[in-house]
């Protein structure tokens, strides 16, 4: 069996998610006798888009025209692609202020009195512009997610998405409920599981790094934390630090 042609790589992002992959030393020798990297600027010098890739795996989010030329040619390319990160599957941090009515003072903070500002538009997941196979979300995504995308996606399939959210992982470890015990903004219920619980283990609330959980009781989660005493504005803030745009209606 030819081993499939990978390409890997990012759009608006901080490029934690690839290094990740590039950390996983135990299974690197497994991952690159199962694939070809043919396309990952990150890791290696004289790449080329010019060939079909069996896969394509791109973190982050769309955030400028550059971003969305290299998105349709790895579409159009790929047989498979993969939103990698929660930047590319819900805009994550770089769309968190995605709500500011004027883009341009944005820009201005970052890069200050400039008179040509870089071209940019509000980020965005890959979802809104392309077709996605198969994601794998976390910021960054867990190692052990990693090497089953790669496992699978040589197998000829892709990983089944996870279903349960954080809450349910605590449970496992017999953590002590920070929502409902210690009255704290955690948004464990919410959120996809996956992650082991770690943040909540080491008495830490859950931030929602790895995004909404399929059919979450977004209402009821807030009327949890308005319960709680917890402003909405807050509630909001904290949520859409991940993700920006939240049903807040939704109930299962």
């Amino acid at each position: 069996m030819r081993p499939m042609k990978i390409a890997i790589t990012g759009l608006t992002a901080c490029s934690g998610c690839q290094l990740t992959l590039l950390n996983c030393e135990d299974q690197l020798p497994d991952l690159l006798a199962r694939c070809e990297l043919v396309y990952f600027p990150l890791a290696e010098s004289g790449n080329t888009l010019e060939v079909k890739f069996d896969a394509a795996i791109v973190e982050g989010a769309v955030s400028t025209p550059k971003d969305l030329e290299l998105l349709f040619q790895l579409r159009n390319a790929s047989t498979h692609l993969v939103a990698y990160g929660t930047c590319a599957l819900f805009g994550g941090v770089a769309a968190m202020n995605n709500r500011t009515s004027c883009r341009q003072d944005l820009l201005h903070t970052v890069f200050g009195a400039a008179e040509k500002l870089p071209e940019s538009f509000a980020p965005a997941p890959l979802a809104n512009y392309v077709s996605v196979d198969a994601a794998v979300t976390g910021c960054p995504p867990e190692k052990q997610e990693i090497a089953e995308l790669v496992a699978a996606l040589a197998a000829g399939t892709l990983p089944p998405p996870r279903s349960y959210p954080v809450c349910t992982e605590c449970r496992s470890r017999e953590n002590l409920c920070l929502l409902l015990e210690k009255k704290e903004l955690c948004l464990g219920p919410v959120v996809q599981g996956g992650c082991n619980a770690r943040c909540p283990a080491t008495g830490i609330v859950c931030e929602g790094c790895r995004g909404p959980v399929r059919e979450a009781n977004v209402a009821q989660e807030l009327e949890l934390l308005l319960e709680r005493g917890f402003g909405r504005d807050e509630i909001e803030r904290r949520m859409s630090r991940f993700k920006p745009e939240w049903d807040y209606g939704q109930r299962r």
